[in-house]
């Protein structure tokens, strides 16, 4: 029998005036866009989906990429500098980082150097590989430093899926950001399975793209979901919007 909840729909449908608090779109800083026309490039698509007020996460990782405070925002100068230029003010541009839980993030937090999402939100990761053995000690020290921890794409993290307890304890200290793909499988079946019983579970807090490069945003295009997800779905990107417009 038919059913609207059996139904599929496309996610990018809730996209417009969404406001995208994960992406890397920040030119020349990271591994997403390279120069100032490939920012372009993808904002352009988010505005095709409605999508025209971001704020950019480019990665902070001691090894990899040591951002500071100044590099994000001479980076999202550039950028703005940019989208005047060739016309696109109605892009609105804030910066903030996807910071590393790492001995770097500890130093930031100790010297007053984290550029948070909005008020006390602080955008966090891992990595994929393994978590840090001092992860509940770094995480209560963003807490304690007057922060909230958001919890990039939990779903990402596969030792964590035999282990699924785990969630409900890292919940109590932190938020949740889906990564939009993750419900799709681009990233693969099995964290699609886990991101799709974390949304029905509602532990998600906030929804955010993780753009870096085109490809991203063609897949975004084609996410299609459930319907019976809808209403999980509806309250995120809701919540997103409201808590970082």
């Amino acid at each position: 029998m038919f059913s609207i909840f059996s139904s599929k729909k496309l996610l990018a449908s809730k996209l417009g005036e969404f406001t995208d608090i994960h992406n890397h779109i920040l030119p020349g800083i990271d591994d997403g866009a390279k120069t100032p026309k490939d920012s372009l490039q993808l904002l352009t698509q988010f505005k095709e989906l409605g999508i025209t007020n971001l704020i950019c996460t480019p990665h902070t990782m001691s090894d990899y990429y040591p951002n500071t405070p100044e590099t994000i925002l001479d980076a999202e100068a550039t950028l703005k500098s940019f989208l005047k230029e060739n016309g696109h003010e109605d892009i609105s541009i804030r910066s903030s980082s996807e910071y590393m839980m790492d001995s770097g993030l500890v130093n930031l937090l100790e010297n007053k150097q984290i550029l948070p999402l909005k008020d006390n939100y602080v955008l966090v990761e891992m990595s994929y590989l393994q978590p840090p053995v001092n992860l509940r000690e770094i995480l209560f020290k963003v807490g304690n430093s007057g922060y909230i921890p958001v919890l990039a794409h939990p779903e990402r993290y596969a030792f964590y899926h035999a282990k699924y307890n785990t969630y409900n304890e890292l919940k109590n200290i932190c938020k949740f950001q889906l990564n939009a793909l993750s419900i799709s499988g681009y990233y693969g079946p099995g964290i699609a399975k886990i991101a799709l019983k974390l949304l029905s579970e509602g532990m998600y807090d906030f929804i955010g793209t993780d753009t870096h490069h085109m490809r991203h945003v063609e897949n975004l295009k084609k996410v299609k979901f459930s319907g019976k997800y809808e209403p999980d779905l509806d309250r995120i990107i809701s919540n997103t919007t409201a808590t970082f417009s």
